[in-house]
């Protein structure tokens, strides 16, 4: 059996760019200065959106603070939420994700006022870290408040006596701060894992 095989025409290689500008000199033209779209060596590629010290980092950011403080700010407004303990974790896991929220969007704030990036690694290992650590904490306390509200409202059908409709409504933007952390923490964490 024959196998056909591809055909290959040899290509010149361009002329490098001193002798591009050297021709381009001999035939009353003005010299090249530089190669249009050449990267200089060591060059890295831009950050990808949502990555630290970027725009949409920042968005993401706030995103997740706001969530945490308005899942916080409805928590609180109940006078019986310290009586379940699941509960009581929201409320720390979210004043947790709105500290650590906020203080990264002031780096990032930084960095985009200075025009700086955020590939150092320690830097990213640290936002790796605690994104990691503050998702774990945010996202375990709303399941918890979840299995909690379902309890109240559907098995228990406890709802009069309660306020179902703040614990749904807390439970559901500390579900959405999280969804705000995850690009975070996967942005992060392939930034520290492609050094």
């Amino acid at each position: 059996m024959r196998a056909s095989r591809p055909v290959v025409h040899p290509v010149e290689a361009p002329p490098p760019a001193e002798a591009a500008g050297a021709v381009a000199a001999e035939a009353g033209g003005a010299p090249a200065a530089h190669v249009e779209n050449a990267q200089p060596r060591g060059v890295r590629m831009k950050d990808p959106p949502g990555a630290p010290g970027t725009p949409g980092g920042l968005g993401l950011r706030l995103a997740q603070a706001f969530f945490a403080a308005a899942a916080l700010a409805v928590m609180a407004s109940t006078d019986d939420f310290p009586s379940v303990s699941a509960f009581c974790y929201l409320v720390v896991a979210v004043i947790l994700q709105c500290l650590w929220s906020l203080s990264l969007a002031i780096v990032d704030i930084y960095a985009l006022l200075v025009k700086r990036s955020l590939r150092h690694p320690q830097a990213v290992c640290i936002f790796t870290i605690g994104d990691g650590i503050t998702g774990t904490l945010t996202l375990g306390a709303a399941c918890a408040s979840a299995g909690i509200t379902v309890l109240i409202g559907n098995d228990l059908n406890i709802c009069a006596n309660n306020h179902c409709a703040s614990f749904e409504t807390a439970t559901a933007m500390a579900f959405i701060s999280w969804f705000a952390l995850a690009p975070s923490c996967v942005l992060n964490f392939w930034s520290m894992a492609s050094r």
